[in-house]
């Protein structure tokens, strides 16, 4: 074999070095998720954040550097995860759910953040507005339209009068809609009444304040609620209280229906928006962004437990019959 010639192996070093160097660029990749607890919903989003970058060729086997941290509830935890996130200076952090944003938000003003899971981001003060933020904050809210949620309820318990909600009044989403759904239930003829659960240990005590008091008890999106859903659950069978949701995963889980958001599918609007970031956008650029495309799940077995017969009208529209 004929040796190359100087220019030849010149021209091949350069080619190499380049090659090196763009590789290096593209394993400076860096993406760090905080979740501010391990649930159903908020692992389908994570995880739909995790596909959708893999399918725009980002591979944490290849090319991406990706870290997981779930800050078990506590919100202490969160602040802690979220300083030593922005320590490392990735080149996005995703906080999952509104104590793990107000967290990374409150830690940086210049590291990137996709906020996800959120259901009112301007509330909890990670954006002044839907615009455009003009900072280092985009996201996706998981807000959901509780006209919807309310007719859900009035299908499911016709007679229902008075609403009984269980959340954690540390969490600014479910302050938000406790605030909302008594608005829009004193247009219906109807009354909200509250038990503040913060701890997920409070959850089956809380419920059992309002057995006999309510109609029915609905449930959003809050952290410490659907993270020990199951408390919830035995005190509404026992009570033959009925559990309507916000969160399709908490019908599996024993509630009777919910009209909610495919989280996997939110994740993946997240995971877009952290491409565009990679790609070079900036966060202030892009405009908050919510999801349309609502389920609904409905759950007989529950709904026989908690002393509910569901309409055909109501099984017929579901998208997915739990049995």
């Amino acid at each position: 074999m004929k040796s190359l010639k100087p220019t030849t192996r010149t021209l091949l070093a350069a080619a190499v070095a380049l090659a090196t160097t763009y590789g290096a660029a593209v394993q400076a990749q860096t993406v760090k998720v905080l979740s501010i607890v391990d649930h159903p919903a908020l692992d389908a989003i994570r995880d739909g954040v995790r596909a959708e970058l893999k399918s725009a060729g980002y591979d944490a086997d290849k090319n991406l550097k990706w870290e997981y941290q779930s800050a078990q509830g506590n919100t202490g935890t969160a602040a802690q995860i979220a300083r030593k996130f922005v320590g490392d200076q990735p080149n996005a952090i995703v906080a999952i759910a509104t104590p793990a944003a107000q967290a990374v938000v409150a830690a940086t003003k210049s590291v990137p953040v996709v906020y996800s899971g959120v259901t009112d981001p301007v509330a909890a003060q990670l954006v002044k507005g839907w615009t455009p933020s003009g900072t280092n904050v985009t996201g996706v809210s998981d807000k959901l339209p509780l006209d919807k949620q309310i007719a859900l309820i009035k299908r499911v318990v016709p007679k229902a009068k008075t609403v009984g909600m269980v959340y954690n009044p540390g969490e600014a989403n479910s302050v938000v809609v406790v605030k909302e759904l008594k608005t829009l239930l004193a247009k219906e003829g109807m009354t909200l009444k509250e038990a503040a659960a913060p701890r997920t240990v409070d959850i089956g005590p809380a419920a059992r304040s309002l057995a006999g008091k309510v109609d029915v008890i609905y449930t959003n999106t809050d952290n410490n609620v659907v993270s020990a859903y199951e408390a919830l659950v035995k005190v509404a069978n026992e009570s033959k209280l009925p559990l309507v949701a916000a969160d399709t995963d908490s019908v599996k889980r024993g509630a009777i229906a919910a009209l909610g958001i495919n989280y996997g599918d939110l994740g993946h609007q997240t995971g877009k928006l952290v491409v565009r970031i990679l790609k070079g956008e900036k966060p202030g650029a892009i405009a908050s962004e919510t999801s349309d495309k609502l389920e609904l799940f409905v759950n007989p077995g529950a709904a026989e437990k908690q002393g509910v017969t569901l309409s055909q009208d109501l099984l017929k529209d579901a998208k997915q019959v739990i049995k």
